[in-house]
């Protein structure tokens, strides 16, 4: 439905594979692109994330998807180059005294639009990715967003950091964590989907936390980079190492398949 750096699009196949065989309720506390979710459709399910325009999205769709759709089809006909720096001033200045389908509708608008589908804030929280390079880019698919509203019309949708979002988390829960990457590289790290980065003690944090949901019997499951301070860092679970194609890349040539690290524990 929108484009998120780090989407998991082409890992699924991996991710389903290492499913438990039964969940109880189904928890995501960093959705971003929410694939997996979309993919699975649970029937209870939890998601959660740190940036406040992502779960608006996802609230203006669970509850007045048509709404969002007239006001895309205007973003639509209008879309140009001139158009897009126009929402893209007015959105740094005044989204969040929009409507929730008017700030939904934005939201789709500019990510579809950008470059790469890269959605980076300023430390300031300001949106400021250029426009993209496309010639027809999919600003509104009715069929994509109403099937979203159908699985989103019964999930509970969290704004805030992972660590609350999992306080109720019990047995038998799964839990997907999907953060922003330790990077591989002193230069190669992307933080910036909210203006709080998640840096090393971010990383330790989140693995005591899923030491801790196991322990009290949920099911974790995370994706991550495969580096040495990650498997480090979850020793005792199971690692699996799995490829993945990344697009994301000043140097093209650099782009293509990647090593990252499926985690899972508890099952």
């Amino acid at each position: 439905m929108i484009k998120w750096v780090g989407g998991k699009t082409k890992l699924l196949p991996e991710l389903i594979a290492r499913l438990p065989d039964r969940m109880a309720r189904y928890y995501e506390p960093f959705v971003g692109g929410a694939a997996l979710f979309f993919r699975l459709a649970p029937k209870n399910a939890v998601l959660a994330d740190a940036n406040a325009d992502l779960i608006a999205l996802y609230t203006a769709i669970a509850g007045d998807v048509a709404a969002v759709i007239r006001r895309l089809q205007h973003h639509r006909a209008a879309h140009d180059e001139k158009h897009y720096y126009a929402m893209r001033e007015k959105w740094n200045q005044h989204h969040e005294q929009w409507s929730n389908a008017e700030r939904a509708a934005a939201f789709i608008y500019l990510n579809k639009t950008c470059f790469n589908g890269l959605w980076r804030v300023n430390r300031a929280g300001g949106f400021n990715v250029p426009i993209g390079r496309y010639t027809d880019p999919p600003i509104c698919v009715p069929d994509t967003l109403r099937a979203a509203h159908s699985v989103l019309a019964d999930t509970e949708l969290r704004h805030g950091g992972y660590q609350e979002t999992v306080t109720d988390a019990g047995r038998g829960d799964f839990v997907y964590f999907d953060p922003p990457y330790d990077p591989v590289t002193p230069t190669a790290s992307f933080t910036s989907y909210s203006k709080d980065g998640f840096g090393p003690e971010d990383q330790e944090e989140l693995a005591d936390t899923a030491r801790k949901l196991v322990a009290r019997g949920c099911q974790v499951m995370l994706s991550n980079s495969d580096t040495p301070f990650i498997r480090s860092l979850y020793k005792g679970f199971t690692i699996d190492r799995v490829k993945c194609s990344r697009a994301i890349n000043s140097n093209a040539a650099k782009r293509g398949d990647v090593d990252e690290v499926i985690v899972t524990g508890g099952y």
